[in-house]
């Protein structure tokens, strides 16, 4: 891993260029040590100076949630980033627009959210861990990158806060009206991903790492292994990771979820310069 002189230098890289919009060289080309554990501390120091600025983190996003292409990538686990009061947007009803004006290549990804009331047991099954939701939701992750073409590496990835621009959740529903058998439901529920009324994509529960609620177990298990991190805590949400393949998104488009399987609205979002 780079000396910690060279990781103050990488932070203040990044976050000058998330602050200016532009995109910068990865840092996996400049320096040849840079690792998935010199992006998490890279991550840490910019997430330190938003706190000192201002920013609230409010939860967590889970990245790479596919294992099949985790051996490409050089890891063994999902990877993680916080997600903040700034970037988070609750959206309402089916006619929703968000401008995406000042983001860079973005692309979109239709997610589940869970909120927390309570801090999930350590090593909990996943009934513990459900217990202590409130409520879920769905959701659209939007990501970007600050380096040209979409081509850097996971630490690249980590540096940038695993490239989490903006969270659009939709109308939350109470766990308990989500049914009795709603773990299994996470598994087998299907969605389909359409923008201007035509299907782009459909997905399964199980293509987010067994399920999004299985995902929270991971990430969980992620932060147990980073003594410097805090595990989840009460009033935190997560958003799980994509269910399909993240699309490109362009202003003047209209994006929807339709969600079979689990008692979840759907969610549309109409994008803007």
């Amino acid at each position: 891993m780079p000396a910690a002189t060279d990781l103050h230098a990488f932070a203040r890289q990044i976050q000058q260029a998330q602050d200016e919009s532009r995109q910068i060289t990865p840092f996996t080309s400049q320096h040849s040590d840079f690792d998935v554990a010199a992006g998490y501390a890279v991550a840490d120091l910019i997430h330190q100076a938003r706190g000192q600025a201002g920013a609230v983190s409010v939860g967590r996003k889970i990245g790479y949630t596919n294992p099949d292409l985790w051996p490409r990538f050089g890891i063994s686990d999902p990877v993680w980033a916080h997600v903040y009061n700034h970037t988070v947007v609750h959206v309402r009803g089916q006619a929703q627009t968000c401008s995406i004006g000042k983001l860079l290549a973005p692309k979109i990804e239709p997610e589940i959210v869970f909120h927390f009331h309570a801090a999930p047991p350590p090593n909990g099954s996943l009934a513990e861990i459900l217990a202590c939701v409130d409520w879920v939701a769905p959701g659209f992750e939007i990501v970007h990158a600050h380096y040209p073409d979409w081509k850097l590496q996971v630490a690249d990835a980590l540096a940038d806060g695993t490239l989490h621009a903006m969270l659009l959740v939709g109308d939350p529903q109470p766990v308990d009206r989500l049914g009795a058998d709603f773990i299994a439901a996470l598994e087998r529920f299907s969605l389909a991903l359409s923008c201007n009324g035509t299907l782009r994509e459909s997905g399964t529960g199980a293509a987010v790492l067994g399920s999004p609620l299985a995902a929270i177990a991971q990430l969980m298990a992620v932060l147990a292994k980073q003594p410097q991190t805090l595990p989840l805590q009460a009033n935190e949400l997560v958003t799980t990771g994509t269910i399909t393949n993240a699309q490109l998104l362009h202003a003047g488009e209209t994006w929807c979820m339709e969600i079979q399987g689990i008692a979840l609205p759907n969610l549309c979002v109409e994008f803007t310069p």
